[in-house]
């Protein structure tokens, strides 16, 4: 067991008191002014602006909830073995935040995760270190969201993997000038970051002396403190962001320009996620040319391309990006340009679905089958929703057959004296409202498992290259883009569709990565039903707050029984 925070009597917060509503509009007013300045040239008024949100109680308790109950790593303590799981705790780390000038930064925690090829290394800051981080990134960001070129998509908010997708399969259309792509990868990106490149770009924002010691600090391994002369902990709540300023002005450095109306101007076009990027061109000359100028720019930033992850090939060989498959394929008798471009998941997406998929068939030999079906089911969900973008119903069609072939070997090996017809009656039958009669079910315990193909292909909509949430014109854009976006299902769909894809407590968006509860309005031993007009989505904290005797009498108002 993880030791917890220090709580001083009398210095913490209630945390169930706090009006998380006027918490976030705080907040949310203050990037939407930072980002107005910015767009603006006025570095005063950022500045300005910037130190109020440092020092905004809002900032600390968003900055206190976010890493504590909505990251996924808000169980995982850095090197001062601490974490934070109390309402008291996280009320007195509020207080303690609002001394930032006095804080001290921490070395990280170096842990491995597994990747493809090898490991990959993280650093863990400790938890208060993760919320300074939240608070400094709060008046960092909006500034450079006003400044970031619309080419990037990676760790920003309001856009992702889709948008990024999306912009390649664009610029892949059949006819293009441009069939040359530069499929590239930096290599190590975040170990390698250019310490003075980085402060350079960051300039006199106020808190750049935390920033210094964040990428000073260094990294503890086997109990050893180990310097950091390069790069950034992989692993900090800021990382995503720095990595995102010093790789800025990747379009200048290839000769990209825009309009005033924002038509693309010069001889390549980008496409950039993180460090994984491509750059379509009109030859293979200027392919390799703009490959040149890549490694030249990257260089003065102590990054360079990686030797094994970049290549340069035409779209009639294809190439793969963010999991996916991007390709001309021909078609000479049903195109203009003899080619259509297709996106699907890409063989290497799909081997590894298949090999995690058959370790869980084997893994659950021995279990009930509701087990199997309920570790199964969000994983099937997940990578089905991720693909449903491209042309994916083939795919889906084939990993279907494949669970079925692994169905019945799961069968033969739990029953192997049983009778093919005694096992087709106990684990296959029918779903409500679908005609296949092939759907593997523990009929005892009421489970389903998923299809591939239950999944709908739905196109993404790419976001605008200049739209940013924080931008307070665009308020009505980003309220209907949240609610098209909703990744729920059923009675849930329902729900967060009436109430516009919001948290009734705390007005933020439902998926945010916080787990969501029903909140039953009159409560069930009162007499209350599980009928819609009785139930609303809140997310978890919200729903303790309700029910503590501390919640602010705003919070009970809102959750009145729904007339309609």
């Amino acid at each position: 067991m993880q030791p917890a925070a220090n709580v001083t009597s009398g210095d913490a917060v209630d945390w169930h008191a706090i009006d998380w509503k006027r918490v976030y509009r705080t907040v949310k007013n203050l990037r939407q002014r930072i980002f107005r300045a910015s767009r603006q040239g006025d570095l005063t008024r950022v500045r300005s602006l910037q130190r109020l949100m440092l020092k905004s109680r809002a900032n600390a308790c968003a900055s206190v909830r976010r890493v504590t109950q909505v990251n996924r790593g808000k169980s995982t303590p850095g090197i001062d073995h601490v974490v934070v799981t109390t309402p008291e705790e996280r009320g007195a780390l509020c207080h303690q935040l609002s001394a930032l000038d006095l804080h001290k930064v921490h070395p990280v925690r170096r842990v491995y995760i597994p990747k493809r090829n090898g490991q990959r290394p993280l650093g863990i800051p400790t938890i208060v270190d993760r919320c300074v981080q939240a608070m400094v990134k709060n008046a960092l960001e909006p500034f450079w969201e006003a400044r970031f070129e619309g080419a990037s998509y990676g760790f920003r908010p309001g856009r992702g993997c889709h948008d990024a997708i999306e912009k390649v399969f664009r610029l892949a259309r059949p006819n293009t000038t441009r069939p040359w792509v530069v499929d590239a990868d930096i290599e190590g990106a975040f170990n390698n970051i250019g310490h003075a490149a980085l402060e350079q770009a960051i300039g006199n924002f106020p808190a750049r002396g935390l920033l210094k010691q964040w990428l000073k600090a260094g990294y503890v391994e086997a109990e050893m403190l180990h310097p950091t002369e390069t790069g950034v902990p992989q692993g900090g709540v800021i990382s995503p962001l720095l990595l995102n300023v010093a790789l800025h002005g990747m379009e200048q450095a290839l000769g990209i320009a825009y309009t005033p109306k924002g038509v693309r101007r010069g001889v390549y076009a980008l496409v950039r996620y993180a460090d994984d990027l491509v750059v379509f061109s009109p030859t293979h000359e200027q392919a390799v040319a703009a490959q040149d100028l890549l490694s030249t720019w990257l260089g003065t930033r102590g990054l360079r391309l990686s030797g094994e992850k970049t290549h340069i090939r035409h779209l009639q060989e294809g190439f793969n990006f963010l999991g996916f498959n991007i390709r001309h394929y021909p078609t000479p008798n049903s195109s203009r340009s003899g080619y259509k471009r297709l996106i699907k998941p890409s063989p290497d997406s799909v081997m590894q679905i298949k090999r995690t998929l058959k370790g869980l068939w084997r893994k659950h030999v021995g279990s009930p089958a509701v087990a199997l079906i309920n570790e199964m089911n969000p994983l099937i969900r997940g990578w089905s929703n991720y693909f449903r973008t491209g042309v994916s119903k083939e795919v889906f069609a084939a990993l279907d057959g494949f669970m079925y072939r692994r169905a019945q070997r799961y069968m033969q090996r739990r029953h192997p004296r049983k009778s093919g017809w005694w096992r087709t009656q106990k684990y296959w039958g029918r779903v409500s409202g679908r005609q296949d009669r092939w759907v593997f079910q523990d009929k005892e315990r009421h489970g389903t498992l998923r299809k591939f193909a239950w999944t709908k292909i739905i196109r993404h909509r790419l976001v605008p290259s200049t739209y940013s949430p924080d931008d307070s014109t665009l308020q009505d854009y980003w309220s209907q883009r949240r609610q098209r976006t909703q990744g729920m299902t059923g009675r849930s769909e329902q729900l967060a569709r009436r109430q516009h894809g919001l948290c009734l407590v705390c007005h933020q968006a439902l998926d945010n990565g916080e787990e969501v509860h029903v909140h039953h309005v009159k409560p069930k031993r009162h007499g209350g039903t599980d009928d819609l007009t009785n139930l609303r989505l809140v997310h978890h904290n919200c729903h303790r707050q309700i029910h503590s005797i501390s919640a602010p009498l705003g919070v009970r108002r809102l959750l009145e029984p729904c007339t309609r």
